[in-house]
């Protein structure tokens, strides 16, 4: 699991303040992953008000100066604190931010950090945080989620259940634009493995074209949600041609806070 030692000590020293309403997300939850290939250079948790983000601070800051640590503000705000954490010879920064509690599923209990937010929401986050902005971690995360979460298609299709500012294909002419990173950008990541642009490039092209294909394929009522296969308890892209009732898929639409996929009779 690409977390530092130090990151590693961190979670587990603010684990007893996480909850429902406080969870670890971003990079490091989306990579917690063993089969990850990127380090996060810091911890995000993130809270359903601004009240709670105060709250969670102050929490946390107790428990990290009473293990020795030195806490640096940086950014203090309503609704959200950036700290670098520090001690002896290592430094981590953390976040605690406001997020809308809007989301697909519940979020999890984790015995590294508490609570984090499901692997999928991480994935339709990192889909429009990638829309938003042109970062060489985001592409990375992004070919990796792809890879191992759920294929592109199905992130941007729910993607605008969480930002009906989109249209599936609007979030996709901006998925376009991302990817054209220059070596020593991405020499500048923490990574697992050496990352080869070449082979990289190929499959975000083919991701591109399938999630074009697959949006143009479904009705628009269906439109921001994800097809959840019942029998095997995942969700999937669903395949063409075929009714949803056939293939034992369902509708898995997000709410406040979350909601478990129905799971089917044994």
């Amino acid at each position: 699991m690409p977390l530092t030692d130090f990151q590693r000590e961190i979670l587990g020293l603010v684990a007893r303040t996480r909850s429902p309403d406080s969870y670890l997300a971003g990079g490091a939850a989306l990579h917690l992953s063993p089969k990850s290939t990127r380090y996060s250079e810091d911890l995000d948790f993130f809270h359903d008000s601004s009240e709670r983000v105060a709250s969670a601070y102050s929490e946390d800051a107790a428990l990290l100066e009473d293990a020795g640590c030195t806490l640096e503000i940086l950014i203090s705000q309503p609704g959200f604190i950036r700290v670098a954490v520090r001690r002896d010879d290592d430094t981590c920064r953390i976040d605690w931010a406001h997020e809308s509690a809007w989301r697909f599923l519940p979020v999890v209990r984790d015995s590294i950090g508490g609570y984090l937010l499901h692997e999928v929401d991480l994935a339709i986050n990192k889909t429009l945080a990638l829309a938003g902005r042109d970062e060489p971690r985001d592409f990375i995360d992004i070919l990796f989620v792809d890879d191992n979460v759920l294929p592109l298609a199905g992130l941007v299709w729910a993607a605008v259940g969480k930002d009906p500012g989109f249209t599936p294909l609007s979030l996709l002419e901006l998925l376009k634009r991302r990817g054209r990173h220059r070596p020593e950008d991405l020499d500048r990541l923490w990574l697992t493995e050496p990352f080869d642009a070449a082979t990289a490039k190929v499959a975000w092209l083919t991701a591109l074209e399938r999630a074009k294909e697959f949006v143009r394929s479904r009705p628009p009522d269906e439109i921001g949600c994800l097809y959840y296969f019942t029998s095997q308890e995942r969700f999937v892209i669903p395949r063409d041609g075929t009714s949803l009732e056939d293939q034992g898929i369902d509708l898995h639409f997000g709410s406040p806070g979350g909601v478990l996929p129905q799971i089917a009779d044994g």
